[in-house]
C-alpha cells in the first residue's frame, strides 16, 4: 500500500479515544466523558436544535469542537441529524432514545453539583433553561402536567409524561397549567435544598400563577 500523503492524513478523522476497560462505567465515559458532550445532551433534552442555536447556548465551545462532538455523538447513536421540511430548509440535531436516557444521569450530576454553585461568577453565562434539570423534582411537586417558569434571563417549561417521566423545553408553553415567576438566586436555593417551593412562595421569592 502506498504511503498516504500529508493532506490525506490530516483530513482523516482521528480515532475516538477509549479507556479500553471492560467496565460499564468506562464504556459510558467512552461515549459521554469528553468535554462538552453532556452539556450538548442538556441542550438537546430541551428538543431539537439547529447547530447555530446549540453554539449560542454553549458559550465557550469552538465551532470545530462542537462539530466534532456532534459527529462523535452521531457515531455513538446518541444524536441524529435531520432536515426540517420546507419552507424552513434547515438541519436540526436531536437525541435518540439512547441519548434521552441520559436525563437521569444529568439529574444526578445536577444534584451533586448544586451545592457548588454559590453566587454567579463574573465570567458565568446564565440561561434560564439550565435550571430545568435541577428543578424537575420541585416543579413535579406542583402536580401540574405543564409548568412554565419565568426568570429575568428567560423562560422554560417542564412537562409531566406517562410513566412518571418528565421532559423540559426552552421558552414559554401555551398549555401551561401553572406559571411560576422567580429569580436565579431562588432557583439555586431550590436546587440545593435550602428552600422548598412552598417556602419560596411564602417568603415572596416565587410567585405562582394559575
Amino acid at each position: 500500500m502506498p504511503p498516504q500523503s500529508p493532506s490525506s492524513r490530516s483530513s482523516r478523522q482521528p480515532r475516538r479515544r477509549s479507556y479500553d476497560q471492560y467496565c460499564a462505567a468506562a464504556r459510558a465515559l467512552d461515549a459521554v466523558g469528553d468535554r462538552w458532550t453532556l452539556l450538548i445532551v442538556r441542550e438537546l433534552l430541551a428538543g431539537p436544535r439547529r447547530y447555530t442555536d446549540l453554539h449560542a447556548d454553549l458559550p465557550g465551545v469552538s465551532t470545530d469542537m462542537l462539530a466534532g462532538r456532534l459527529k462523535d455523538m452521531e457515531g455513538a447513536d446518541l444524536v441524529t441529524r435531520r432536515r426540517l421540511p420546507p419552507p424552513v430548509s434547515a438541519y436540526v440535531y436531536e437525541l435518540t432514545e439512547r441519548g434521552r436516557e441520559l436525563l437521569p444521569v444529568l439529574r444526578a450530576l445536577a444534584a451533586w453539583g448544586a451545592p457548588a454553585l454559590g453566587e454567579p461568577r463574573p465570567t458565568d453565562a446564565v440561561r434560564a433553561h439550565w435550571f430545568a434539570i435541577p428543578l424537575l423534582d420541585a416543579l413535579a411537586g406542583l402536580g401540574a402536567k405543564v409548568v412554565q417558569v419565568t426568570l429575568d434571563e428567560g423562560e422554560f417549561h417542564v412537562r409531566a409524561e406517562d410513566g412518571g417521566r418528565h421532559s423540559y423545553g426552552e421558552g414559554p408553553a401555551a398549555d401551561a397549567e401553572v406559571r411560576l415567576r422567580t429569580d436565579t438566586a431562588t432557583c439555586r436555593a431550590l436546587a440545593d435544598g435550602e428552600l422548598t417551593l412552598a417556602q419560596a412562595v411564602e417568603a415572596g421569592r416565587a410567585e405562582l400563577l394559575d
